[in-house]
């Protein structure tokens, strides 16, 4: 690892550019909200520097820490915050990063080529949404520490030890007069993330530990959590290591990953794809780190180059000869999962969010790398490259299909006069911001909720059983399907654009609300799995933009004479009996409720559907590569990865008989 620049990274690196008054008054702004997301995205931002320095070299190892107390230890091996005097603001630099917005090394090119975060507010944020914050640095043999509280420092800089080890240490609790909703961090989500890290960082080794005391199982026996609450991620290959982990839960079209990597346009690029059996397009896009979920220019570079290359081939085969109708860009991505992830000195991100990269000398240098690359493939690979070719095909003809299915759905609007499905029980409020739709399961239940419900602004549309699976379908299949364009057709949504066949118009969205309500039992959650799937494969932006959830009904009716108690939980079950029953079963009547038809109306209103006291869930999608692979794990057509996570998670899982 190379340490001739050390003395580069001191107080002169660190640039202040405004101070971090705002930060407590708007968190929104630069965490994104104070839900779970947020939350989590504290980590993110400590991480981040962490990685930033792994970038520059100085990096190799980071561990996260959940504590028994559910605040957060992150560590990294790097070279430490300097803690010397900053010349400009007459305090310790560690002290005007910690404190100050938009200050850190990342606006000094010699520090730092590249960086991730979010323009250098990461650590102050984090510091200044914390109830407590400690930072230790390891650095010159001595180790320093301070103290801060809600921004401010309780404490000048103290030296309190010798060290023959470098880093930084940071442990924060997030304060819950800020995070309202929860401060408790969910384990898997971080694992995630730092997966994900380690694949777009090879050779850097992530880990996460969770120290909080697991919840007993039945038996008695706590072993089995602790495997679960320990992870170590490394990755040698890096994208060619996260395409074949994504692409695992898949049947391979090719045996093996297409892979590149080079410096084209003064920049590092790196891209893995692997075509398979399937009928959906997974394509995610990083610039340092960070996962670009709107795309960019580095997106529109690997399309285009994609497109042009594969086109060529084709055409030069003579296998397009036969087709009647064109080709489209998409039909060259379909069964496709590529990672595209690129480093830039200066990235220019449309929006706030980081969601698009906009820098456009970007697309010509990531064309011509695709391009290159995927010729040379192609050439040395001509079997596969068959394979491709005739995959091409089928995906056109299977569009021209789709096209066909798809005007039926937007023509059936006009042909039945309100365009509504007949089984839907729509609401009279017009404003769709106030109206919510329930999909719910089979004709009796949609009976108890039709007639339980608020009807000027609940709308009730039964499903009849469990609709396709799109995971297994190709497209033409899932908009032939009746469940499916009911479904399209009572929200309003309209599909297909002349750029893209798949895009999805919400301007005419006629709920901001859609909740799933199926039963609380294995064949309920089934479908409510196989909704969702179709969202996350056909409607994803409902997801994104948050108007998806599940309603949850109660799981038990605990009663003794007028005296009842709804539960959603055993832990409420059990506190309901210790208060109605006086801790004796015997005296109350105790109902499990299995299925939606079991409650009558008023029931049905009163714990799930009445504002006032439901419990909904929102979807939303964490990691976006993570939820790709969770679905075609669990509704594809490989058999062995889903029973392996089946068998990995049942211990957690709350299983009918």
């Amino acid at each position: 690892m190379n340490h001739d620049n050390q003395n580069q990274y001191s107080a002169e690196s660190i640039q202040v550019l405004e101070g971090l008054e705002a930060v407590r008054k708007r968190p929104s702004m630069y965490i994104g909200d104070t839900g779970s997301r947020g939350l989590h995205h504290l980590v993110y931002e400590v991480v981040d520097n962490s990685i930033d320095e792994a970038l520059a070299g100085f990096c190799s190892e980071i561990t996260v820490t959940i504590n028994a107390n559910n605040t957060i230890t992150i560590t990294d091996n790097g070279r430490g915050i300097p803690v010397d005097m900053h010349e400009k603001e007459g305090k310790s630099a560690l002290e005007v990063v910690l404190t100050m917005l938009h200050a850190g090394g990342k606006f000094s090119k010699e520090s730092y080529k590249v960086s991730g975060g979010l323009h250098g507010v990461g650590v102050s944020c984090v510091n200044a949404l914390s109830s407590q914050l400690i930072a230790e640095i390891h650095r010159d043999g001595k180790v320093y520490k301070q103290e801060y509280s809600r921004g401010a420092p309780l404490s000048d800089v103290k030296e309190v030890g010798t060290t023959d080890n470098t880093g930084t240490i940071i442990t924060f609790a997030p304060d819950s007069e800020i995070f309202t909703q929860t401060t408790s961090f969910n384990y898997d989500i971080l694992a995630a993330r730092l997966r994900e890290l380690a694949f777009l960082n090879k050779g850097v080794q992530l880990s996460i530990t969770d120290n909080r005391i697991a919840e007993s199982s039945d038996n008695g026996d706590n072993e089995g959590n602790t495997g679960r609450h320990q992870e170590v991620f490394y990755s040698d290959s890096g994208l060619l290591e996260f395409v074949s982990y994504l692409d695992g839960t898949r049947v391979k079209l090719t045996e093996k990953p297409i892979y590149l990597e080079g410096n084209k346009g003064g920049f590092p690029i790196e891209i893995a794809m692997q075509y398979n059996t399937g009928f959906s397009e997974n394509i995610h896009s990083y610039v340092n780190n960070i996962n670009t979920i709107e795309g960019g220019t580095h997106l529109s570079g690997f399309r285009r180059g994609l497109t042009t290359t594969l086109k060529n081939y084709a055409e030069k085969s003579g296998a397009l000869a036969k087709l009647k109708f064109d080709i489209d860009p998409s039909d060259f991505r379909e069964g496709l999962t590529a990672i595209i992830s690129i480093k830039l000195a200066e990235p220019q991100f449309e929006g706030q969010t980081k969601t698009k990269l906009g820098n456009s000398e970007v697309v010509g240098a990531v064309s011509q790398a695709v391009t290159t690359a995927l010729e040379n493939y192609l050439e040395e690979n001509p079997r596969d490259a068959k394979l491709i070719v005739d995959k091409v095909i089928l995906a056109a003809t299977a569009r021209h299909a789709a096209r066909k299915a798809r005007e039926m759905v937007q023509r059936k609007t006009v042909m039945s006069g309100s365009g509504l499905p007949g089984k839907l029980s729509d609401c009279s409020d017009r404003d769709p911001s106030k109206c919510e739709i329930y999909l719910v399961e089979g004709d009796s239940a949609g009976g108890t909720a039709k007639s339980g419900r608020d009807r000027t602004f609940q709308a009730i549309l039964p499903l009849r059983g469990k609709i396709l699976n799109v995971e297994k379908a190709m497209e033409h299949k899932v908009f032939e399907n009746e469940e499916i364009r009911n479904i399209y057709t009572a929200l309003g949504v309209t599909i297909g654009t002349e750029e893209d066949s798949k895009a999805l118009n919400l301007q005419k969205l006629r709920y901001y609300k859609v909740i799933i309500m199926t039963d609380a039992d294995v064949d309920g959650s089934h479908i409510a799995t196989l909704i969702l799937t179709f969202f996350f494969r056909y409607m994803q932006d409902l997801i994104k933009n948050g108007h998806i959830y599940i309603a949850t009904p109660p799981l038990y009716l605990v009663k003794k004479g007028k005296e009842e108690s709804y539960c959603w939980t055993e832990e409420e079950r059990k506190a309901a009996i210790e208060l109605i029953g006086k801790g004796k079963e015997s005296n109350l009547h105790v109902q499990r409720y299995k299925g939606l038809g079991e409650m009558n109306a008023i029931q049905l209103w009163d714990t799930t559907m009445n504002p006032a006291n439901r419990v909904l869930r929102q979807v939303t999608i964490d990691n976006a590569a993570e939820a790709d692979r969770i679905f075609s794990m669990l509704m594809g057509d490989e058999v062995p990865p889903r029973r392996d996570f089946i068998e990995q998670h049942a211990k957690y899982a709350n299983i009918d008989a």
